[in-house]
């Protein structure tokens, strides 16, 4: 007798596809009835299939956020969707955005003396981890550059002292350009940006730092805590702003930490935890589950 198997379930051994999206689609606009069967009815009139939804309702403010998943289908005509999705956008007088989701983001890394980041970013990349290229590395030191060769990618050496400070910024805002970059990734990049250069990468910089501030700012911050006995060590991603290190948070982890700890293995372990939480925000950004809501960010997961 042989066993009977679901007729929704594949048969043992069979290979079967699972449908990836080829758009992400979203959206902000004032909450107000309606937005989601708008939304859905384009989609559908269109042959699109929705894989992945998700919204959120802003009790503050009453800001509606959305982020949609898609497959397209034989027929989906791009710019007759758009001129139909422009048309809904006006009536909710939505921001909204759709992009390919099988194209790799452009992503310019920058480093200075700490590589872990770069070295975990790299690896990423490398093995398809993460859907992204890295068409160019900025440093204010050398340190790095054999690893971006080895690696094919293009290293730019842009050393900066006080006086030089504008012109080295205004050479990485031409890198940017140049490298068609849609993102900046600071991975252990320890000089402040200027506010000039802060509000030219509005929405498109992410920073890491240990989640000692601010109660160990400046030198040696995991010696510091070292010495206060802390219990727990983590890392913070957020976005850039003139607000040193209080940009809107992206993600973050922590680790326990206890007095067998010595000031090396404190160091060790939260490089670990700011090269994971580094990537996991990359990800979310490049997947578009981050939205912007003021000072704070809303994630879809």
């Amino acid at each position: 007798m042989t066993e009977a198997h679901p007729a929704h379930a594949p048969a043992p051994g069979r290979d079967f596809k699972v449908q990836k999206p080829d758009r992400i689609l979203t959206l902000s606009c004032e909450d107000r009835p309606g937005i989601v069967h708008a939304v859905s009815g384009v989609l559908y009139r269109h042959g699109c299939n929705i894989l992945e939804s998700a919204q959120f309702s802003d009790p503050r403010d009453g800001r509606f956020f959305m982020r949609v998943a898609f497959a397209t289908g034989e027929r989906f005509d791009e710019a007759a969707f758009e001129r139909e999705f422009d048309g809904i956008a006006g009536t909710f007088r939505m921001d909204w955005d759709a992009i390919d989701a099988a194209a790799p983001a452009r992503v310019l890394l920058m480093v200075s003396r700490f590589g872990h980041c770069l070295n975990d970013l790299l690896f990423r990349q490398a093995t398809g981890n993460l859907n992204i290229e890295i068409p160019a590395i900025v440093s204010n030191h050398r340190d790095f550059e054999a690893l971006a060769k080895s690696y094919g990618i293009p290293f730019h050496y842009l050393p900066v002292t006080p006086a030089t400070k504008a012109e080295q910024e205004a050479r990485l805002l031409e890198i940017v350009a140049e490298t068609n970059s849609s993102l900046v990734v600071l991975a252990r990049y320890m000089q402040v940006l200027s506010n000039d250069l802060c509000r030219a990468l509005d929405g498109r910089a992410i920073n890491i730092h240990h989640s000692f501030l601010p109660s160990f700012k400046g030198a040696k911050p995991y010696h510091q805590a070292y010495d206060r006995g802390v219990k727990l060590i983590g890392a913070t991603a957020h976005y850039v702003t003139p607000d040193l290190d209080e940009g809107p948070i992206i993600d973050q982890d922590v680790g326990r930490a206890d007095h067998s700890l010595a000031p090396d293995d404190l160091v060790d372990a939260g490089r670990d935890i700011e090269a994971v939480v580094l990537a996991r925000a990359l990800r979310l950004h490049i997947e578009r589950r981050v939205m912007l809501a003021g000072r704070r960010t809303v994630i879809f997961r």
